[in-house]
């Protein structure tokens, strides 16, 4: 009676509370895989579906459509063949510089800093024994592509070469593996080189950047000489509107250039609706000096046209970073051996101490009286039918 009272009794007890399990996030909705090699192959790599029309045939050696957003490149012909960027590397010296100098600080420029400017090179005007706003300076950089602005500011930065060290870095982070920066202001130097892919990535990058945008979609400016100051207009016709060109529906800007080398060289950004892309056109070969501006007009039309259908040939986006493999942990202590009583846990079995409610011991107790009971029992047992033999 009393063991089954017991069991009875262990039998009504609400059963221990199980932890619920954790509720995973749902991971978000994996990108369209694209070939990062297909970019590497030359002439023009773009997929579209029948009856699309195909991107502009135009004369530059090498040129990129990107949707801005998404990073997805719609059109290229020879994305990563290597050729002299000329002023178009300075949105990667803006890239690099920017965040470590406040627009408001000033600075007299002393004469040393104006030394070792290109012979031909473009100026905005710096003198020196003149206080200036960084922010003046990076208009000059960004209007009038100074090369004397670029001076100042590298030096601002850590110098010369240790701002061109910087931009090296800075383009390997966004993925851009084609550039090799020797003189930061983009003037001629032997094996520097950048090219489609990586001006487009620098291009992108910057429409991210506050700052950089709003110097990038800057058309006219004031800058100080002193006690007055004079009118700078942005060189990048396509959002002047100057020279005969006509200004570009929607332009956000961003950074031309030119030199005998390098010929001309131009990224550009425009907005239509909700897309915003980005261009870059290196070295056209028929046209002029305005053809640059033309072909980039003509590759903005179609993306925002039979661009939209395009399935991605490619992507601005770096290459996802591998996780870090870490070192082996030392195997642990083996635990002490289990009494033969007790049940073992298999290997492979997980234990959760916090799952372990703190009413789990009301069930192990009436069961430790079932079986003191059963074992009193079953000894009373025994006793009696030795002492009846």
């Amino acid at each position: 009676m009393i063991v089954s009272s017991l069991v009875a009794a262990a039998l009504l007890l609400p059963p221990a509370p199980v932890a619920p399990p954790p509720v995973e996030p749902v991971p978000p909705p994996a990108a369209v895989p694209v070939d990062p090699a297909v970019l590497h192959r030359p002439g023009t790599q773009v997929r579209l579906p029948p009856g699309v029309a195909a991107p502009p045939r135009v004369s530059a050696r090498s040129w990129l459509v990107a949707d801005a957003a998404t990073g997805a490149v719609l059109a290229a012909r020879n994305a990563h063949r290597r050729l002299p960027p000329a002023s178009t590397l300075k949105a990667l010296f803006a890239l690099t510089a920017l965040p470590g100098l406040p627009p408001d600080r000033q600075h007299t420029v002393s004469e040393h800093e104006l030394r070792g400017i290109g012979d031909g090179s473009s100026r905005v005007g710096v003198r020196e024994e003149v206080t200036y706003r960084v922010a003046d300076l990076w208009r000059g950089v960004f209007l009038s592509s100074g090369n004397d602005a670029v001076r100042v500011l590298a030096g601002l930065n850590g110098g010369w070469a240790e701002t061109a060290r910087r931009m090296q870095a800075t383009a390997r982070a966004l993925g851009a593996h084609d550039t090799r920066v020797v003189s930061p202001d983009g003037y001629d130097a032997p094996g520097q080189v950048s090219s489609a892919y990586d001006l487009a990535v620098f291009g992108r990058a910057g429409l991210r950047n506050p700052d950089f945008a709003r110097y990038a979609g800057t058309a006219y400016a004031k800058f100080p000489a002193g006690r007055w100051s004079y009118d700078i207009r942005n060189t990048n016709r396509l959002l002047t509107g100057a020279d005969g060109v006509r200004r570009y529906p929607g332009i956000l800007g961003i950074k031309n250039g030119y030199t005998t080398n390098a010929g001309h060289t131009l990224i550009a950004a425009a907005r239509k609706g909700p897309r915003t892309l980005v261009v870059s056109v290196m070295n056209p070969r028929r046209g002029g000096a305005h053809a640059v501006y033309e072909e980039a007009r003509d590759l903005l039309d179609w993306g925002f046209a039979a661009g939209a259908a395009a399935r991605p040939v490619g992507s601005l986006l770096p290459p996802r970073a591998a996780a870090p493999v870490r070192a082996a942990a030392p195997p642990a202590p083996a635990p002490p051996a289990a009494p033969r009583t007790a049940r073992s846990v298999p290997p492979t079995a997980a234990v959760s101490v916090a799952s372990v409610p703190d009413d789990g011991p009301r069930l192990l107790l009436p069961l430790t009286f079932v079986g003191s009971a059963c074992l009193a029992a079953a000894t009373l047992w025994l006793v009696r039918r030795r002492t009846e033999r």
